[in-house]
């Protein structure tokens, strides 16, 4: 294959033996993922279904897998990932494939919702807004943690996932506790019960992926430390 072409294969997962799943692919420079697989829906293969949207890294809808690591496919440059000259791209691992390179993100979402990962409010519009003392150890906590954007690169990086289907994962615990740690919440209740349950975050094993792989440089890994911390005095103070 001339060197000016690269070598692209798309995982989806299909049993049709028909289904043309190596593609040559003219290479550029500043080329991305992305832009590869839209060159091959526009050119080759018009079935090929993927998601993307903002193409800019802020909506997190084009993430896959690339050469076995999940990542934002709008922003990886294929110089930085190409193998040789070929690459391999599949979807996102630890959700179900509803089409080629397009998964089903319900599991993801349902369990942002089973650790609690939603605002517990109690005041009205009636009530004072509550002040948040933004240099406060508790609000510092609650910042690291905002900027998700519900990508799942974490969520496809876990290996605990990969095992355990009822663990919440990085994400949803990330949730939990930027919410513990925020004053304007009134869910400390409803969240610990929830992380600290079968699925929760004394299942992670600390390997680090999650923080690893996350686009954004959030640390998930850290923030289910936190949980484990909390989870644990909980449980002794309870206890006397």
């Amino acid at each position: 294959m001339p060197s000016d072409h690269l070598s692209v294969t798309i995982d989806r997962g299909s049993d049709k033996p028909d289904v043309q799943t190596t593609f040559e692919v003219p290479a550029y420079e500043s080329q991305t993922v992305l832009d590869v697989v839209s060159w091959v829906q526009q050119n080759v293969d018009p079935t090929l279904s993927y998601r993307f949207a903002c193409r800019v890294g802020m909506c997190g809808s084009c993430a896959m897998m690339v050469n076995g690591v999940p990542r934002w496919t709008c922003r990886t440059s294929i110089s930085k990932v190409v193998d040789g000259n070929a690459i391999t791209i599949a979807p996102l691992r630890n959700l179900p494939v509803i089409k080629d390179l397009a998964v089903d993100m319900d599991p993801f979402f349902d369990k942002w919702i089973a650790a609690e990962g939603v605002h517990h409010g109690a005041l009205t519009r009636d009530d004072a807004i509550a002040p948040v003392d933004e240099t406060s150890a508790a609000r510092v906590e609650a910042n690291t943690g905002i900027e998700c954007i519900n990508c799942s690169v974490c969520y496809a990086a876990c290996d605990t996932v990969a095992g355990n289907p009822d663990y919440l994962g990085p994400a949803a615990l990330q949730r939990a506790w930027t919410l513990l740690n925020d004053a304007k919440d009134e869910g400390r209740t409803a969240i610990m019960e929830a992380v600290s349950g079968n699925g929760g975050c004394h299942n992670c094993h600390s390997m680090g992926s999650c923080t690893m792989y996350c686009p954004n440089d959030l640390d998930p890994m850290s923030a289910i430390a936190g949980l484990k911390r909390e989870t644990a005095k909980n449980f002794f103070k309870r206890g006397r």
